[in-house]
C-alpha cells in the first residue's frame, strides 16, 4: 500500500534522512521509534507531501504523493497542534473535517458517540474552542479528527504524548480496535516504547535518518529495543571516555 524508494532529504550538507526502500502494507499497524532527529517526523513529512523530497518518492496504492493529489482521500494524519483550527469549537472542527471527507452533521455526531468515555465530558459541548483546551485534549481533538470518514491510512505522530495514563490506556484500545474492525493502517511514532510495541503489530526504528531495525512484535520485542537503545547510550559514553582520554 506505501512504498519508499531511495527516498533522501538533505539540507545544505546535511543528510537527515535516507531510505533506499520501505514497503507497508494494508491494515498494519507500523511504529516508527528512534531518538529525537533521528528522521521519524521528516519521514511522516514526506509521506504527507508537507516537505519536497531531495531524491526519491513516496507512494499510495502506486500514486507518487508529490505528484498528484489523488491519495490525499485515502490518508488522514495528525501530526502536531498545527493541524488543528484553534479558533472553532470542537463541534466545529469535526464538522469541518466531516464535510471535507464526504460525512454530513448528522454522520459526525453519531461518529462521535463511540468516544464519549475518551472525551470524559471535557471536548463536546465544553463551550470552548480549540485553542483554549488543554494539551491532552488538543490531542483528542487531533486524533479523533484524524479518524472522521474512516480513511485507508492514519499517521499520528507521538499521539501518547500529554495524554494521562487512563487516557493511554484507552487511546491504545481504541487503536487496535479501529485497527481490526476498519482495516485501517495505522503509522505511529512514538518515544514510549512500551506503548508503541503494545499497539503495533511491526515496529521500524530510525537512526540519523536510516533505518537501522525492522521488526515483527513479539513478546521480546520491547527488551530487544531497550537493548539497542541502552547500547547506544553505552557506546556514546565510551566515545566520550576515549575522547577524554587521548586529551591528557
Amino acid at each position: 500500500m506505501i512504498t519508499i524508494q531511495n527516498l533522501k532529504k538533505t539540507y545544505g550538507n546535511a543528510t537527515v534522512l535516507n531510505i533506499e526502500n520501505l514497503e507497508i502494507t494494508k491494515g498494519e499497524t507500523f511504529g516508527l521509534v528512534g531518538n529525537n532527529g533521528a528522521g521519524k517526523t521528516t519521514l511522516f513529512s514526506l509521506m504527507l507531501d508537507l516537505i519536497q523530497p531531495t531524491t526519491g518518492f513516496v507512494s499510495v496504492e502506486n500514486i507518487k504523493v508529490n505528484e498528484s493529489e489523488a491519495w490525499k482521500n485515502k490518508v488522514s494524519a495528525f501530526i502536531d497542534e498545527t493541524f488543528l483550527i484553534g479558533y472553532l469549537t470542537p463541534e466545529e472542527y469535526f464538522y469541518f473535517i466531516g464535510e471535507l471527507r464526504g460525512q454530513n452533521k448528522a454522520s459526525v455526531d453519531e461518529f462521535l458517540k463511540q468516544f464519549h468515555d475518551l472525551f470524559n465530558g471535557e471536548i463536546i459541548n465544553s463551550g470552548k474552542y480549540v485553542r483554549d483546551l488543554s494539551k491532552g485534549n488538543q490531542k483528542k481533538v487531533g486524533i479523533i479528527g484524524a479518524l472522521i470518514g474512516k480513511p485507508d491510512i492514519i499517521i499520528l505522530d507521538e499521539p501518547f504524548a500529554n495524554l494521562d495514563p487512563s487516557t493511554q490506556i484507552k487511546l491504545k484500545n481504541m487503536i487496535r480496535d479501529f485497527a481490526k474492525e476498519n482495516g485501517v493502517t495505522f503509522l505511529i511514532s512514538s518515544h514510549d516504547l512500551a506503548h508503541t510495541t503494545e499497539v503495533c503489530n511491526r515496529i521500524v526504528v530510525v537512526n540519523k535518518g536510516e533505518v537501522v531495525q525492522d521488526i515483527q512484535t513479539t513478546p521480546e520485542t520491547l527488551r530487544q529495543l531497550e537493548k539497542y537503545f541502552e547500547d547506544q547510550v553505552n557506546s556514546g559514553k565510551t566515545e566520550i571516555i576515549s575522547e577524554e582520554t587521548s586529551s591528557i
